[in-house]
This record gives structure tokens, sequence and C-alpha cells, in this order.
């Protein structure tokens, strides 16, 4: 039960479930009470009906032949209902109407003689209907307080229209009863009606404030951490309070891991500081002195010979302003100015800058290009990053081989060039430090290209790393990608 929506909803149903069972047994109860004092009623006047009957075929051995006595009857009523508590009884005959009555249990000051005259016609009715069919019945008339109950038997008599009755009240008062059944029922189901929306309306305060806490956070940017408002309930402001107090623990955290990353920067900086100037110091030496060596070899040598010395002079004067420019790039600070970009129209941009040299060495170059059609970086600064590594992967292909140039999205939504070549790859020496300025495997190389590309990689947010292959070389650049 991981949502508090379903835990509110079972908790709802646990307690309609339990208010159905309080229902179930107090109309069990009810029933229960009411009908077994109603089932016991009838079950007294029945019994007493035969018990009369069956005394009247005793005492009169030929019934069917002599008409009954009155004071027989009034003695057997007496006797048998003196037995029976709270019921009374009487002898029915069609031409004579209501023969002998008896109530020997009456509680009152005096012997009870007189019928009942507002159950007489319910009374002659039923004895009517048992001398009629020569079959005992019995019936039950429900009252607001009481239940009148009814039983008459046939007796032998000549006319076939002789039958004596019994009657009893219940004083469990049914429609009272009733009433207090459906009051309680209406009371109970009030509570589960009132309890559902009490717990639908506190399901519904919550989950608005989990929402807005919700939109809080999902209006907030990358990299930044909002402060939420509280809410008013006590358990959420619990978890608000906690989430303000750790905005400020992260974001305490976060300056102290810029601050570490700026200082570790400058250490990197300043490491690779130190070894590009041992690197600068030969590259420039060994331009010197060959320059010192063609100009010592021009004074000595005829006017026609100063020409080539020139010319080389000239050259190493080239290959030291190219080493300026690159250091100077490399150097200064990479200043972005992102724009949106066609990748496709880009990408077939780079293959045509180094077209030349890769035909110059029968090397073909292959685009290949998935995902969105844009995004935003810096074209020129990423322009040199690619030539880089593209200038790098000719230069190390095999001829009569091919160059990958790739643009896709990487596995983590961002945006991932790709450069391959079939090679022989990167020392194995050289992999710890292949992104350090004069790090290179060639003698002619001054292992700038591969710094700037990463500086270019950082600059856009991003990192440039070596992927080792068989056989061959692989470059990953991968950025954020942005299309806005």
């Amino acid at each position: 039960m991981r949502s508090l929506r379903f835990q509110l909803i079972c908790l709802w149903l646990l307690l309609f479930g339990v208010s159905a069972g309080l229902a179930a047994v107090m109309v069990t109860l009810y029933r229960s009470s009411a009908g077994e004092q109603v089932a016991a009623g009838r079950a007294a006047a029945e019994q007493s009906c035969r018990a009369i009957a069956a005394r009247y075929a005793r005492s009169v051995p030929d019934a069917t032949q002599a008409q009954p006595q009155l004071d027989l009857l009034q003695v057997l009523l007496q006797l048998v209902l003196i037995e029976a508590p709270y019921v009374e009884g009487g002898i029915w005959q069609a031409s004579g109407g209501l023969l002998a009555y008896a109530y020997p249990t009456y509680e009152g000051s005096g012997v009870k003689r007189d019928i009942p005259q507002a159950e007489q016609p319910f009374i002659v009715e039923l004895a009517q209907q048992a001398a009629r069919t020569q079959q005992a019945q019995t019936d039950v008339v429900r009252g607001s307080r009481e239940a009148l109950i009814v039983s008459s038997c046939p007796l032998a008599a000549p006319g076939k229209d002789l039958a004596a009755w019994t009657m009893t009240r219940t004083h469990a008062g049914a429609l009272a009863a009733q009433n207090s059944l459906r009051t309680g029922l209406a009371v109970l189901m009030g509570v589960v009606l009132a309890s559902g929306l009490w717990l639908g309306l506190i399901l519904l305060r919550g989950l608005r404030h989990v929402q807005h806490l919700e939109t809080r956070l999902a209006e907030a940017a990358d990299d930044a951490v909002p402060v939420l408002d509280r809410t008013g309930v006590r358990e959420l402001d619990r978890i608000v309070d906690a989430f303000n107090r750790y905005r400020l623990r992260f974001e305490e955290a976060s300056a102290q891991l810029r601050e570490a990353g700026q200082q570790r920067s400058r250490d990197q900086r300043l490491t690779a500081l130190g070894r590009m100037s041992g690197g600068i110091a030969h590259e420039i030496r060994n331009p010197i002195a060959t320059m010192r060596l063609k100009a010592e070899n021009a004074l000595a040598a005829s006017p026609e010979q100063q020409a080539t010395a020139l010319r080389a002079i000239v050259g190493q004067i080239d290959r030291l302003e190219g080493l300026v420019q690159s250091l100077l790039a490399l150097v200064q600070p990479v200043t972005l100015a992102p724009q949106l970009v066609d990748l496709r129209q880009w990408l077939a941009e780079r293959r045509q800058a180094v077209a030349g040299r890769a035909a110059a060495k029968d090397v073909d170059i292959h685009l290949q290009h998935s995902g969105a059609s844009q995004a935003r970086f810096d074209p020129v600064h990423m322009a040199r990053a690619i030539d880089n590594l593209l200038d790098n992967a000719v230069r190390h292909a095999p001829p009569g081989s091919s160059v990958v140039l790739a643009a896709a999205a990487a596995e983590t939504g961002s945006l991932l060039f790709r450069v391959d070549d079939t090679g022989t790859g990167v020392p194995e020496a050289l992999q710890a430090r292949l992104f350090e300025p004069f790090a290179t495997g060639r003698a002619d190389g001054t292992g700038l290209g591969l710094a700037l590309a990463r500086e270019v990689a950082l600059a856009h947010g991003g990192e440039l790393r070596y992927v080792a292959r068989q056989p061959g070389t692989r470059f990953e650049l991968e950025l954020p990608w942005r299309t806005s």
C-alpha cells in the first residue's frame, strides 16, 4: 500500500464493511427478539387451541350427535387455559355465536369474563374459517405496541359449525421496534456517509498540497532547488521543512563543490602550464636552432645559395607562428556564442573542411546522423574541435580506409559526436596524458589539437574522451543536448 489515496479508500471500505456488519447484527437482533416473541405467542395459542379440542373430544364422546353444554364448555376452557399464561379463549358456534369465554391467567383485579369488543370480528372470522375448512387457522395482527395472535380449531358438532379459539398478545412493540431499527440504520448510514465525505475531503486536501509541491519542484530549473511553502498540514510540513533544510545543505555543498572544482581546475592548469612551458621551450628551441644553422650557413655561402637558406628560415618562422596561434587559442578563455545549428548541414561542412587532406591520402569520410535535426552550440568553436579530431583521424587512417563522423543522441539524453578511424590507435604510454598540451606521438606534431578540442567540450559543459578500438581509435565528444 504505497498510495495514500489507496490507503484511505481501504480505510473507508473497512469502515463501510464494519457498518454493514453492525447493520446486519441489528436486523438479526430485531428479528430474533420480535420474531421470537411472535413465534412463542403463536405456538402458545396453537397449542392451547389443540388442547381445548382434545379435551372436548374426550369429554363429549358423541359430540357429532349432541349439542354442546355451556357449563361443560366453560369448565373445559378454564381447565385448559389455566395452564397457558396470558392466553384467553372461547367457543364459537355459527348458530349461537360466542358461547363461552375464559381468561384464567388474567392479572387484573377480578375475573375477566367479557370478550374484547375490538377483536370479536377478527375472532369470529377466523372461527368461521376453521369450522368451514375443518382445519386449524392462525393469524397474527401486528400493531403499534403489540402483536395480536389468534388461533382457531374445529370441534366436533352435528352441523360442523363449532370451533374453539385462543388469543394472546406479545407486548414487544413491533412497530416501535421497527422504527427504532430504521432510526438506528439511518444513523449508521449517516455516520458511514459522513466518514466517507470526511475522508474524501482529507484525501483531496492532501493530494492538492502534494500536487502543489510537485508543481513547484517540476517548475524549478535543472540546477536549482526551490524553496517549498508550508501547506498547513502538520505531516506534510515536516517533509517540507526537512526538504528546505536539505536545500540549504545542498546549496552549501554545491558552493563548496564549485570552489573545489575551481581550485582543482586552477591546479590542473598550473600543472599543465608547467608541462606546457617545457613543451614550448622544446618546440621553440628546435626551430630557432634550425634557423641559426641556416643563417650561419647562408653567411658563409655564396649569395646564390642564400635564397635556399632564407626559404628554410621562413618555413621555420611559419611553424613558430602556427605554434603561437595554437597556444593563444588554448590559453585564452573560450567565449561561446551558442546558436541553433542544422546538424546535417554542419556535419557536411566539417567533412568538406578536411576533404582535400582525406582525398590526398585516399581516405573516405562517412557521415552518420540520427535523432533531432537541430542542436544549440557554438558552431565556430565546435568546428575547430571536430576539425582537429577529423584531421587527427585522417592522419592515422591507412590509405584506402574510411573515417566515420557521427552525431546521435546518447543514452543519457545528450548530444554525442563520434569520430572513428581504423589506424594503429594511441600508444598505451600516451593515453594517460593524451589531452595535455604537447602530448603527441608524432615527431611533427604539437599535441595541441586534442587539448584545444577538450577545452571546447568543457566550455560547452560536456567532455571529450578516448575509446580504444580493435583496430583503430574513437574519440567521443559529448554535449548537453539543448534545442532552445
